[in-house]
């Protein structure tokens, strides 16, 4: 079964091309594109797709308000921030909003395409020079109480395993995976598996070389 991407920028050849070089991958398909955030919006609703790629700086709403709110209206729609601006405030704010990724424009289309497969899979995808800004500006909460078992969660989820791959390895559900991710989030008081990583990179869970985000 496909990956549905929806496509979000305000320049039409960036859609094109977009288009163009992730159409030719038979995993993904198209199945929209917007040319701002509140067009992405509606159409995440009407839509459903499994990642929407998202360009930041964009008229009528921009891509971090965009990606806020469909976190919010659809947890289950993936949010991966593909812009040309390494700027502190966007990359935090991207994050905040609950983007699972953050990549450059100039990303390789085959590294691209990797990423939006990991992001359908729930895995963290994060261009390496964002890391440093992540780890140095966004702050992780007041330290919650995890039990041992949603503890080992998160360290794979920090490692960049998706919940298939942490129900293989932990030998039960996928579906159980998924709602003990949810439940790991909400306790944390974050909206996205990528600031769940941080938290378990700031708290010493896991160390920088064993994450996704290195």
């Amino acid at each position: 079964m496909s990956i549905s991407v929806l496509l979000v920028d305000d320049h039409a050849v960036v859609l094109n091309g977009l288009t163009m070089f992730l159409g030719l991958d038979p995993e993904l398909a198209i199945v929209g594109r917007a040319a701002n955030g509140a067009e992405a919006v509606r159409l995440a609703h009407e839509l459903l797709p499994d990642v929407v790629l998202m360009d930041l700086l964009m008229p009528v709403m921009d891509g971090i308000t965009a990606t806020t709110i469909i976190r919010r209206e659809l947890p289950e729609v993936e949010v991966v921030a593909l812009t040309s601006v390494l700027d502190d405030d966007k990359v935090i704010g991207a994050i905040r909003a609950g983007a699972i990724g953050y990549l450059l424009k100039d990303t390789e289309a085959d590294e691209l395409r990797r990423a939006i497969k990991a992001a359908a899979a729930g895995q963290v995808q994060l261009s390496p020079q964002v890391v440093e800004r992540l780890l140095r500006e966004v702050k992780t909460p007041d330290s919650p109480r995890l039990g041992d078992y949603e503890q080992e969660i998160l360290r794979l989820v920090a490692r960049g395993r998706s919940n298939g791959e942490i129900a293989q390895e932990l030998k039960v559900g996928e579906k159980a995976v998924k709602n003990l991710v949810g439940g790991i989030l909400s306790k944390l008081g974050v909206p996205s598996r990528t600031q769940a990583a941080l938290y378990a990179l700031r708290t010493g869970l896991v160390t920088l070389e064993e994450t996704a985000l290195n």
